[in-house]
């Protein structure tokens, strides 16, 4: 988690300034919508920022950890 930082922005036709954070979550591309959508229904915003930046490399074992944590079921 990253800030808080200072944003400005332009929100229902004005200017808009407040403080938000950065949050990165790791998943892979076919669980993304699922994340994408767990997040829309849960943030208070209509429209908050969600956004994929791909990894295109990283060590075996880092991506193998990744798809390992996102694939693994719950403890019952």
């Amino acid at each position: 988690m990253h800030g808080p930082v200072r944003s400005v922005f332009w929100h229902l036709g004005e200017l808009g300034e407040g403080q938000e954070w950065s949050v990165a979550l790791k998943t892979t591309a076919s669980r993304y919508p699922e994340l994408e959508a767990h997040l829309l229904a849960e943030h208070p915003w209509d429209n908050p920022e969600i956004s994929a930046v791909p990894l295109v490399a990283g060590s075996a074992a880092y991506l193998a950890w990744v798809e390992r944590t996102v694939t693994a079921e719950p403890d019952a």
